[in-house]
């Protein structure tokens, strides 16, 4: 960090830029992980949702209609 704040002092700009394009600087997190991470992190999750929707025999109930029947009407005990 003191190497960068000494090359943004520099008024030419040199100084930055060999900070920032030296051999030391480690790739970004996200740019060496990201695609690795997100296709892992999607089939994690369509194999569980998979093994959720056709394996614990969880009824879901998606739509009552033809499902909820009325009562029968009682009549008024006289």
């Amino acid at each position: 960090m003191l190497r960068f704040a000494k090359a943004a002092l520099n008024v030419s700009g040199q100084g930055a830029h060999r900070v920032r394009f030296s051999s030391t600087h480690a790739p970004e997190f996200h740019a060496k992980y990201g695609t690795g991470l997100m296709v892992g992190g999607f089939a994690f999750c369509v194999s569980v949702w998979g093994f959720v929707l056709t394996q614990t025999g969880i009824t879901w109930n998606l739509s009552p209609v033809g499902k909820v029947q009325p009562k029968p009407w009682r009549d008024a005990e006289e």
